[in-house]
């Protein structure tokens, strides 16, 4: 007995065809198409599809592979959604969203998705601050070895915190001004780890990509040794697929 169609991503007709494509438990990718929308789909072997690495990687990279082969407008769907009829997605998804479906491929052509994620070392970073500004390493000296009220405790804290935030907005502001001019359309998203600073993606024309990765190796230089900067540069356009 089968669990039903898991559905990865949505493109406009034709689609990709006869893509010899591998999906979640090894099952052979298939395209269906309905009111002049193509879904690549599979056979899903599971009622239910834990969100595990390996299964998050293998839903984008179905996505991944279609775009490789030349099919670069789609619209990604978010992990773990399988149907059971290709009626159920045409009374609840095409017949009240169709239109704006449409809209989406007509934004997202010629365009593509890139993310730009970075990290920094806070200890590190933390005592190059010290020791770039004396008065704050004097203050923080007197937690050392001193009793302090609690309110002075405090206020020394705030401080550095204070200084760190700022190190930090520093850093994104470089980021921001260098990058958002080329990007049609952007997105800041929540940081991923507690040594992540930033995490945006960016939505660019499709033959700007080298352009833009010169400007992250620019970036990169003037930051050598403070940041670790994760570009991605080839993804599906997760973030900018978003129905409203």
């Amino acid at each position: 007995m089968g669990f039903g169609h898991y559905l990865y991503g949505i493109f406009p007709e034709p689609g990709p065809r006869h893509l010899a494509l591998e999906g979640l438990d090894k099952q052979p990718v298939h395209a269906h198409s309905l009111d002049g929308f193509v879904f690549l789909y599979s056979e899903a072997q599971q009622e239910r599809y834990l969100a595990s690495r390996r299964n998050l990687l293998g839903h984008e990279r179905v996505l991944e592979q279609a775009m490789e082969h030349g099919y670069r407008t789609l619209l990604p769907l978010q992990f773990g959604l399988i149907i059971d009829a290709w009626e159920t997605v045409q009374t609840q998804l095409l017949n009240p969203q169709g239109e704006t479906l449409r809209q989406l491929f007509i934004r997202l052509e010629g365009r593509r998705e890139v993310g730009v994620k970075l990290s920094w070392e806070s200890d590190r970073e933390l005592e190059t601050l010290m020791a770039e500004n004396d008065a704050l390493r004097q203050e923080r000296d007197l937690l050392e070895g001193k009793t302090l009220s609690m309110d002075e405790i405090v206020r020394i804290g705030q401080a550095i915190e204070k200084a760190m935030e700022a190190r930090k907005q520093e850093i994104i502001e470089t980021f921001r001004q260098l990058l958002n001019p080329m990007a049609i359309a952007m997105v800041e998203n929540d940081p991923m780890t507690e040594s992540m600073i930033y995490n945006a993606a960016y939505l660019i024309p499709w033959d700007d990509e080298l352009d833009f990765g010169h400007k992250i190796e620019e970036l990169d230089h003037q930051f050598e040794g403070r940041l670790k900067i994760r570009y991605n540069n080839f993804t599906a356009p997760f973030n900018f697929a978003q129905l409203e």
